[in-house]
């Protein structure tokens, strides 16, 4: 299988009757759902390889969002469009290759590995890929509990898409009671004239111990949400550590180090309605203010990508969900509520952002339409732009 892997009331009035109008406008279009096939191609003495796709669409009204500054957006998305290829020679050698149109319309890619392997306790990958993080970041976009990454509080350095080029080593020992993954990478400000012009290497693992069912997520991925189909009691630890990793120069270095820990309870109760708890704690430990930050004394930031960005301070976050067990047309009702919130240690600010909504699940992770009403305050921002807010429906679709 292919891992396709920002007052708290709820809104009210016209804001309400639009939220409502184009999650039933999008329900509508939506005829029949998709399985999720990545169809493969046997090409005989063990060798295969195997196709897939995923889009995800969305409309987005945001409160000062348009161009004039004043008014609310109205804006039609394209938020994911990957293809999927993954090929192996036989069980031990394969090979993958993802990419994903970037918000210029480029197709870039996203994962270009090779993996060696060797059983289920242990496996190598070589090449672009998803160094260890938190579940938000394992789950990717598509197999999240909610629409929007929950990019106020995970915050990892990153080459593209949340990874970065490198090699990692993982495993499911116990039966997969036990998942971890531990690899070295290039890492962050990895450029010339920047903090770590001599390109000490980012170093990252994660333990997650499962208390229950075993995730059925391929390798070391995630997902925030199986809807039912297994009973999960995990819980993970994950740690980053990079020398000279922030900074606005080789002058002006300090080192990067992360850690952080996630929870992900998820059980089918009498009446067959799913119940999930997530929730999450970071802290993220810079030794300099680094480039590009908007902190207070963070400077201009040299070219290169994976350069700058880097926040000190502690985050958290929330989510709470419940999945109807009726059928209604050819899916189910998923409400949520999530909450973010990150205090940033040098300007002693806080960006915060709760969402409210509902997941229409077709074919799980593969067709789901999602309907969001999101409070944002960020309180480094001008005073006219702390508190805005924001609607979403979205719709994702994968084979």
């Amino acid at each position: 299988m292919i891992h396709k892997y920002c007052s708290n009331s709820i809104v009210a009035g016209r804001h309400w009757k639009s939220f409502m109008a184009g999650f039933a406008v999008l329900a509508s279009l939506t005829a029949a759902s998709a399985s999720h096939a990545d169809q493969t191609f046997q090409m005989g003495d063990g060798k295969s390889l195997s196709l897939g796709f995923g889009l995800r669409s969305s409309f987005t009204s945001l409160q000062d969002g348009a161009p004039d500054g004043v008014s609310r957006s109205k804006t039609f998305n394209v938020d994911n469009a990957r293809l999927y290829i993954s090929g192996q020679l036989n069980d031990m050698i394969r090979g993958t290759l993802n990419t994903e149109r970037d918000a210029a319309g480029n197709i870039v890619l996203m994962d270009g590995f090779t993996e060696l392997g060797l059983s289920d306790n242990f496996n190598v990958r070589v090449g672009r890929l998803i160094p260890p993080s938190d579940r938000s970041n394992l789950d990717g976009p598509f197999y999240l509990n909610a629409w929007e990454f929950p990019g106020v509080v995970s915050a990892y350095p990153n080459l593209a898409i949340g990874r970065d080029n490198g090699m990692l080593a993982w495993g499911k020992p116990l039966g997969g009671a036990i998942v971890y993954s531990v690899g070295t990478f290039t890492g962050h400000n990895a450029v010339a004239g920047g903090s770590n012009a001599a390109a000490n290497p980012l170093y990252a693992g994660r333990l997650a111990i499962n208390f229950l069912d075993p995730e059925p997520a391929p390798a070391y991925y995630t997902a925030s949400t199986y809807y039912g189909s297994k009973d999960i009691l995990t819980a993970a630890i994950v740690m980053q550590h990079q020398n000279a990793g922030v900074g606005s120069s080789p002058a002006a270095q300090g080192n990067y180090n992360s850690w952080s820990t996630d929870l992900l309870f998820e059980k089918k109760i009498p009446g067959d309605g799913v119940v999930t708890v997530e929730g999450a704690y970071y802290k993220y430990g810079l030794g300099a203010v680094d480039c590009g930050s908007g902190e207070p004394g963070s400077g201009v930031c040299p070219g290169g990508t994976n350069v700058g960005g880097l926040v000190a301070g502690k985050a958290y976050l929330a989510t709470v969900e419940y999945m109807f067990p009726e059928q209604i047309g050819v899916g189910k009702l998923q409400p949520f509520v999530r909450l973010q919130n990150f205090n940033r240690d040098v300007s002693q600010t806080t960006n915060k952002q709760s969402d409210i909504g509902v997941n229409y699940v077709m074919d799980g992770h593969n067709a789901r339409i999602s309907a969001v009403y999101s409070k944002l305050s960020d309180t480094r921002l001008v005073p006219s732009a702390v508190d805005r807010n924001q609607f979403i429906v979205g719709y994702q679709f994968q084979y």
